[in-house]
């Protein structure tokens, strides 16, 4: 399935949808957290993501990209 095209801020939206939380901010990359998963989610406020880093970023939340497409 193709990765869609989408900035940093539209994907945060779409993490939090899915039961994230804002942590913190450092600089320009925003960090969200779940409870029950050990990953920390650092997504970077760019305008447009890399395919690469959007996919890592589906991959480490434990999500599909179908998935995450229904939240974004």
């Amino acid at each position: 399935m193709s990765l869609p095209v989408i900035s940093g801020e539209r994907a945060v939206r779409a993490f939090l949808r899915a039961g994230w939380t804002r942590d913190r901010q450092v600089g320009s990359h925003v960090v969200l957290v779940k409870p029950g998963n050990p990953a920390a989610l650092s997504i970077p406020l760019h305008r447009e993501l890399a395919p690469g880093t959007l996919r890592a970023l589906i991959r480490a939340a434990g999500m599909s990209v179908q998935r995450f497409q229904d939240y974004s």
